[in-house]
């Protein structure tokens, strides 16, 4: 990888995305990306994905507007664009942008395709394709749309202007506003809670999050498949029978519910 730097840590990788002068989504980076993305299919060690950005400025900038151009290549680069995407969303482990900088465009459906985005008081987002006379390519009008919704959506498309970290998270553009000076502390605490889940886990709950959003009767029936399978585990009734001895349904969850869950998970890993 020539422009994706990839640190490994238990349950966790880290991609720094690094492509000078300013992390715009030219062909090689796309396809470094769709080939990282996909080499994770089968991974079940790697719980989440934190994809960062080298630049002091720019998240990613926008889409190569090389690309753009009507040629066959030109038009292979933004299907392999729009596919890079589709990849994202499909991933198995929990997908995770950490904006620190300015992404619109291709860099903003980048965001919008992580499964929880995090802006600092120096990110911006953006959908300003009109401006060079072409639409959203990478699903852009489709999540401001599911996002937004029609009034608001149409308007930031119209008029592509920047929103804020506090108005993207007002927006549901990104998961959450953080800023810069309690980034990492906060990165700590969340990644020290995923890592401890199963990738099924988080599979389960993204596809019973999807399932919902579509539709609330298959997503209701969907989380009962599930609870029902997992009832009949017997991982379950083990966790299930040291919870009860630590203080499970007695008044100790009133005030100490993470403390019988760490003397759980104690026991359990004895």
């Amino acid at each position: 990888m020539k422009k994706l730097a990839i640190k490994r840590e238990p349950g966790v990788v880290t991609v720094l995305i690094q492509n000078p002068p300013v992390n715009i989504l030219t062909t090689d980076l796309i396809n470094e990306l769709n080939e990282f993305i996909l080499s994770l299919r089968d991974d079940r060690e790697t719980k989440v994905v934190v994809f960062k950005s080298f630049h002091e400025a720019f998240f990613i900038a926008h889409l190569d507007l090389n690309v753009i151009n009507g040629t066959q290549g030109g038009q292979a680069a933004s299907i392999a664009f729009n596919q890079m995407i589709a990849n994202i969303k499909a991933m198995k482990q929990l997908s995770i942008a950490v904006i620190d900088g300015v992404a619109r465009g291709g860099g903003n459906e980048f965001v919008m395709a992580c499964d929880l985005a995090y802006g600092t008081e120096n990110s911006a987002f953006a959908q300003p394709e009109l401006y060079i006379n072409i639409p959203t390519g990478g699903q852009g009008a489709v999540q401001f749309a599911r996002r937004l919704g029609k009034g608001k959506a149409l308007q930031a498309l119209l008029t592509g202007a920047d929103f804020t970290a506090h108005q993207a998270e007002s927006l549901n553009i990104i998961t959450q506003f953080i800023p810069k000076a309690d980034l990492d502390a906060f990165l700590r605490q969340l990644l020290s809670i995923v890592v401890g889940w199963e990738v099924r886990d988080i599979v389960m709950y993204k596809e019973i999050i999807a399932a919902s959003i579509k539709d609330e009767d298959a997503g209701a029936e969907l989380e009962l498949r599930y609870f029902l399978e997992r009832a009949k585990e017997e991982k379950t009734q083990t966790i299930i029978a040291a919870f009860l001895k630590h203080g499970g349904q007695t008044e100790r969850e009133a005030n100490d519910i993470q403390g019988i869950f760490v003397d759980t998970a104690a026991e359990l890993g004895k």
